[in-house]
């Protein structure tokens, strides 16, 4: 299931969440809260915002920048230097494919029929309502 903001989800598991602490308490103080938030699976909302994060370390933007010029002007290049932006192509191609194959980490936030809202949450916690 693609998540995307607008769309009618509800919550495949059980959720417990820590300790829950009032406005203006001090969470790091002895005693402080006021219990926990339970959620239980089923409860329905909808996709407020969704996120995608796969940081990206330079070697990848490297190749992307490199790899796109070789596609848009490696026609047009004298075989030297595209024989040599290949060789740089080719030396950066393991840092793209780990890249590729890192697990996209997709987080959403969830406003629930109840008037919660559940933020940063994995997306996979979700199924389509």
């Amino acid at each position: 299931m693609t998540l995307q903001e607008g769309l009618r989800v509800k919550l495949a598991v059980d959720l417990r969440l820590g300790r829950v602490v009032p406005v203006g308490e001090d969470p790091a103080e002895e005693g402080a809260g006021a219990g926990f938030l339970a959620l239980a699976a089923g409860v329905e909302g909808t996709v407020e915002r969704v996120d995608e994060d796969r940081p990206q370390s330079q070697e990848v933007r490297e190749y992307e920048r490199l790899k796109s010029l070789l596609d848009d002007f490696g026609d047009q290049m004298p075989p030297g230097s595209r024989r040599q932006l290949e060789e740089q192509v080719g030396s950066l191609e393991p840092a793209w494919t780990a890249h590729r194959e890192r697990r996209l980490r997709l987080t959403v936030r969830v406003r629930f029929d109840n008037g919660f809202v559940l933020d940063d949450a994995p997306g996979d916690l979700f199924t389509a309502a």
